[in-house]
This record gives C-alpha cells, sequence and structure tokens, in this order.
C-alpha cells in the first residue's frame, strides 16, 4: 500500500483529533449500543440527515421494530409511516429489504463482515465498514462525506483526489483497537470544527434544490398513500397537475421500485394506486 500521509504526522494528528473529541463529545442513542441491527438502523438513517432530526425517528423505530425479523415481517405502510420525515422513502423500503435478507440468508443475525454486508441491499462503500467499525469496534476504515473533507484539509490534498488514495489514507490514519472511538472522533471533529463552511470543501455530490422536484412530489404522493388506503390516478393528476415531468413517470418509477401497486378499483371510479402490501 502506497504512503498518503508522511509517518511523522499520524501520532500528532491523532492526538488532535482525541482531545478534541474529549472536550466536545456529542451524545445519540446509537452511541450508547453495540447492537449491530440498531447500528445499521442508525447509518442508514443516517445517510444525508443531520443527526438531531434522526434522534427521534431513531427511538420511535428501535421500539417499534426492535429487531431483524420484527422490520422483515411488518407491513410496508407502516415501515414507511415511520420513515416519513427522513427524506428519501426508498432508504426505508431498503433497510427492510436488508432485513428480509438477513433471516433468509443469515438466520437473522446481521453479518460483522464488510464483504457480507455489502451484498445487502442499500449498504455501499462506507455502511459495509461503518456497521462493525461502530458496532464491533472492528479495524476497518470507513469514509464519508466528513471523513473525506478531514483529510483533505489536514493533508492538504487536491480536491479531485481519488476516493481509493483517501481511502489509503484513513487506514494510515486509523489507530489499532480504538476504531469505533476514532471514528466517533472523526465525525465530530468535521460535524462542530472543520465543516464544509470552514474548509471550502464541496460535497462529492451536491443536492439540488429539493421543493418542486421529482423527489418532492414523489415524497408528497408517498406519504398521501400511506394515510389513504388508496387513490383514484384521476385524483392524483388532479391534485398535482403542477408537476412539471407529468405524475405518470413518478408514478411508474414507484412501482418499478416496488413501493406501491396500481389496481383496478371499478367501483371507486377506476385506476388507483395503493402502498404495497
Amino acid at each position: 500500500m502506497s504512503s498518503m500521509v508522511p509517518p511523522e504526522v499520524i501520532g500528532p494528528f491523532r492526538e488532535k483529533v482525541f482531545a478534541f473529541f474529549s472536550e466536545n463529545r456529542r451524545s445519540f442513542p446509537w452511541r450508547e449500543t453495540t447492537d449491530r441491527y440498531a447500528i445499521m438502523v442508525s447509518e442508514i438513517m443516517l445517510q444525508q440527515t443531520q443527526a438531531e432530526r434522526v434522534i427521534p425517528k431513531y427511538t420511535a423505530w428501535i421500539d417499534r421494530f426492535p429487531d431483524v425479523a420484527t422490520l422483515s415481517y411488518a407491513p410496508l405502510r407502516e415501515v414507511l409511516s415511520l420513515w416519513s420525515g427522513l427524506g428519501y422513502n426508498s432508504r426505508g423500503q431498503r433497510l427492510q429489504l436488508c432485513a428480509r435478507a438477513i433471516v433468509e440468508r443469515f438466520d437473522g443475525i446481521v453479518p460483522a463482515t464488510p464483504s457480507e454486508l455489502k451484498t445487502l441491499p442499500g449498504i455501499g462503500d462506507y455502511t459495509c465498514r461503518s456497521i462493525p467499525v461502530f458496532a464491533d469496534n472492528l479495524d476497518a476504515a470507513a469514509v464519508d462525506t466528513n471523513i473525506r473533507r478531514i483529510i483533505i484539509h489536514e493533508f492538504a490534498l487536491p480536491e479531485e483526489t481519488s476516493k481509493r488514495s483517501i481511502q489509503i489514507a484513513a487506514e494510515q490514519l486509523l489507530p489499532p483497537g480504538r476504531s469505533r472511538d476514532w471514528h466517533n472522533a472523526l465525525m465530530d471533529y468535521g460535524s462542530l470544527f472543520l465543516t464544509s463552511r470552514a474548509t471550502g470543501i464541496r460535497p462529492l455530490t451536491k443536492q439540488s434544490k429539493f421543493r418542486g422536484s421529482k423527489r418532492w412530489y414523489r415524497g408528497r404522493l408517498l406519504k398521501e398513500l400511506v394515510a389513504s388506503e388508496q387513490l383514484l390516478l384521476e385524483e392524483i393528476e388532479e391534485r398535482y397537475g403542477d408537476c412539471p415531468w407529468g405524475m405518470r413517470e413518478i408514478i411508474d418509477a414507484l412501482v418499478r421500485d416496488g413501493l406501491v401497486d396500481e389496481i383496478d378499483n371499478t367501483n371507486a371510479g377506476g385506476m388507483a394506486l395503493r402502498i404495497r402490501e
């Protein structure tokens, strides 16, 4: 493995980050557990969502779905209802698909290795490492937007530095045996001190304007469907007549994603949508 960080600066950098963590450590409910399922839930909820917004949703989710099996067999309508407010509703659906795959393939036990975790729906390069890092203190480097920004800024790397090179640097910096604390420390250092605004370092992907976007119309429609038994297509078209893409495209995507079904309800007045059973 080629070196990205001069060895002589690694020790002082670790000391600086841990000192900041000692003085500024944040408290979150998912930091009070090492249960792999609970960590998986928090890591997926925290994707593109501020931690403070996640706290009440995480607590309610764990109360209602305390384990993989309970989530696996829950109605999709209830899953989406609890997820509502976090955005990207398909993440809630994929979390349930994860639970079902874990029940079927891993006897209901969330896998402990990044290679096995990455085979699950919606689990990518970061999450397959972060789950065993926070649950099992695995000596693995998990790189999210915060950690990427810290490494680029602290070691004066170009913003276009490749993901692979950032990963190599993160692995160099990892203190053996302290992976859980190290990643929590980096998260707090990046969120509270070395922010995107402070550094001017942009995320790899920038979220587009939400209100009026396809995702906004999609979320509104799903929220209505969660609260209703079904909605007539004619009613949807009238209600969302201002959608610049037309609701048909959004409806087709929801059907493709397995979130809703299109049904023939002649008695009610024609074709309708409902949350998939």
